[in-house]
């Protein structure tokens, strides 16, 4: 299997386990308030990594392989500190935004970092093909008509998920920068998730009122989003962006919402329009159609 088509499942995987999470984690919102509730599932999924570390640091040892070079842990270091910052600002805003605005709007305004990942990468030298451009403005379309269901007006909750939209593309670029210069994925996720959680926690107790019965009402949510939104999910997309183009990266992670969707008709038997369905299919051939521009790009580069 080629690094690219490894890259390409391991998003795939990163956008269903945040799908499917999707019906878990706003459960545990019924219960725990967003600071708490972000902070927790970031503390579990750093900790989870923890022991797994631990591991291959051992298993590098015996295999005699030396000590990586300073210039990478300091980007490892780093990058985990920076993206650990832009996690915690989209999640909070995010958490926020949902709570004012309604789930569909919330689902669509997200959606737009994959629009706004390839205009910022314009800033920093990085061209997207016009073909691409196009596939982004089909998914967006498809996410139109999954995701809005009623008139669409812009309110703070909008605003709010907006900013979280940016703050996700400048996540997803950062990781990008951070692996070019070498950093280590897994440990990379380690640190960004236990910032994450570091920021949330006084913020958890300034802003909200805790208590232990509350949070372990939310315990199967914290835990299900902990160990595999965060902990899993995020070192698979650090992993997963090294060999792929952060806009068709964007278009492969935003499938997040047409498995959230499939994953409620699925598991809680709820329906779908034809509507939705239409928009389901529109993004899936959008992300299909932009992998295989950028295969053909790679053979013509090759």
């Amino acid at each position: 299997m080629s690094k690219k088509t490894t890259s390409v499942f391991l998003l795939l995987l990163t956008a269903l386990i945040w799908g499917s999470a999707f019906v878990a984690q706003s459960k545990g919102m019924e219960h725990v308030g967003p600071f708490t509730y972000n902070g927790i599932r970031s503390l579990i999924g750093g900790a989870v990594l923890i022991p797994v570390l631990l591991v291959f640091r051992a298993l590098r040892r015996r295999s005699g392989e030396g000590e990586q070079a300073l210039s990478r842990k300091r980007a490892t270091v780093i990058g985990g500190l920076c993206c650990g910052l832009a996690l915690f600002a989209a999640s909070s805003l995010q958490q926020f935004g949902i709570s004012m605005t309604t789930a569909g709007k919330a689902g669509f305004i997200t959606a737009l970092y994959i629009v706004i990942v390839p205009i910022l990468g314009l800033f920093i030298g990085r061209r997207t093909p016009v073909l691409i451009w196009l596939c982004v403005a089909a998914a967006i379309a498809g996410f139109y008509l999954l995701c809005v269901k009623e008139g669409f007006s812009v309110g703070t909750g909008d605003m709010l998920v907006l900013g979280c939209a940016f703050i996700f593309s400048v996540h997803i670029i950062l990781i990008d920068r951070f692996n070019a210069m070498g950093a280590d994925g897994m440990m990379l996720s380690c640190i960004q998730l236990l910032t994450a959680g570091a920021i949330s926690l006084p913020l958890m107790f300034i802003f909200e009122e805790p208590s232990l019965g509350a949070v372990l009402d939310a315990r199967i949510s914290i835990l299900y989003a902990g160990v595999l939104s965060c902990g899993v999910a995020y070192t698979l997309q650090i992993i997963g962006q090294k060999h792929a183009d952060p806009t068709a990266a964007t278009l492969i992670l935003s499938l997040e919402s047409v498995f959230a969707a499939l994953s409620g008709w699925l598991i809680l038997d709820e329906r779908l329009s034809g509507r939705e369905l239409g928009g389901c299919a529109l993004v899936l051939a959008a992300v299909i159609a932009a992998q295989m521009i950028a295969g053909r790009s790679d053979k013509k580069s090759g």
